[in-house]
């Protein structure tokens, strides 16, 4: 089983959860999210990706007094599959996939992180240029 795999099974049962699909806010936690739409669902992304950053920062603290143990170690995975949870579902609303972000992580595969974000910011600078 692959993690594209295991992705794409996720991103299908929240796909299954969309009112157009028959979910049902009053028993699925997806559901509701989408239901109340985007703010409730952007809101538990900022959420996660705090509780991901302090998880990580608790493994830092921990490293430099001796040894992060697994059980930091087990919490900081815990919030980066909660900010990806919630990260499918934020694509689900907007018509997006898995696949859309992993074509895109392989479109820059090879490109050095520095080049690409001269390039994004390059192309955000010619955007806005255009009368």
């Amino acid at each position: 089983m692959t993690t594209n795999d295991s992705l794409l099974r996720l991103a299908q049962i929240i796909e299954s959860r969309k009112a157009a699909n028959g979910g049902d806010p009053e028993k699925s936690y997806v559901a509701r999210l989408l239901h109340k739409g985007p703010d409730a669902f952007l809101k538990k992304i900022g959420e996660e990706a705090t509780e991901a950053v302090m998880a990580a920062k608790d493994i830092d603290c921990a490293a430099s007094h001796g040894s992060a143990s697994p059980e930091l170690k087990g919490k900081l995975v815990g919030e980066v599959a909660d900010l990806w949870f919630h990260s499918l579902i934020a694509l689900a609303h907007y018509g997006l996939s898995p696949a859309d972000v992993i074509a895109e992580l392989e479109r820059r595969e090879g490109t050095s992180g520095i080049e690409e974000k001269a390039l994004r910011k390059a192309q955000h600078r010619d955007a806005a240029e255009k009368p």
